[in-house]
């Protein structure tokens, strides 16, 4: 069979605009496949908490050597999400060691700019994922008066300042377990939500008029001060040989939303 003498340059036309179209379509891709985990804090609450869209949890712990979080704080984490989420799957804990970021102290961008650059897991399938932190330097809102412990800055995402931790637990002899346990739990009650961040919890009359988005109980997990460290806060640190817990009004709220 004879072609026409362009045959060749048309086939080779079309390939190159398929191909082109291709890649376009790829790069989309990429940026929807980190849609899901790029969302304001709070709008997953529900599918942490419940198995109604993801049946499987995936935690990844991210940090540099030496500023790895205690075993008994992963421990005691894991037993805290096992007793509030709704994951016939389970829950999975995956490690990242990383190079040291520089630039300390760090801004939320910087912050977020880490987590592009080293976070593995994102939600997938019938799983959702989470990003920790354990950032090798301080938060560039620390003052002379206050440190800042954690923070919750995305609907999966989460900053602890593990060097603050340790800071901490060195010059004010607070255990640096306590320490841990209660900044990263406390900010996973933000991931869940808590206290009242959408403006859809079903109490709100236990949100603080003082300190927005957290709880005016002072023994409760969600209290201002277990995560934004002055003085006060540190004697009761001192004093406590347990991280606190979520008070009733909190957890009827994460049952609302699908929670256990």
């Amino acid at each position: 069979m004879k072609f026409p003498p362009n045959y060749l340059v048309i086939v080779l036309l079309i390939f190159i605009s398929f191909t082109a179209c291709k890649n376009d379509n790829g790069d989309d891709q990429v940026e929807d496949f980190k849609a899901e985990n790029r969302k304001g804090l709070g709008r997953s609450a529900a599918d942490l908490l419940s198995n109604d869209t993801y049946q499987g949890l995936t935690v990844e712990f991210v940090y540099a050597n030496g500023f790895r979080p205690r075993e008994s704080t992963i421990n005691t984490f894991l037993d805290f999400l096992a007793a509030r989420v709704v994951k016939p799957d389970g829950i999975n804990l995956v490690e990242t060691v990383i190079s040291a970021p520089q630039g300390a102290p760090f801004t939320t961008e910087e912050i977020r700019d880490i987590e592009d650059e080293f976070r593995t897991k994102y939600t997938v399938g019938d799983e959702i994922a989470v990003f920790v932190f354990f950032a090798n330097g301080n938060s560039d809102n620390d003052t002379e008066t206050s440190v800042t412990l954690g923070t919750a800055y995305q609907n999966t995402s989460i900053v602890i300042y593990e060097k603050t931790l340790e800071e901490l637990s060195a010059s004010q002899n607070i255990d640096l377990g306590i320490l841990e346990i209660n900044t990263l739990n406390h900010e996973f009650g933000h991931l869940f939500g808590l206290v009242n961040i959408l403006e859809d919890d079903i109490h709100t009359d236990h949100e603080d008029p003082n300190n927005s988005k957290h709880c005016v109980v002072q023994d409760c997990l969600m209290y201002f001060e277990t995560s934004n460290t002055d003085r006060a806060a540190l004697q009761l640190l001192m004093n406590r040989s347990a991280a606190p817990e979520f008070d009733p009004l909190c957890i009827a709220d994460l049952q609302a939303k699908g929670g256990l």
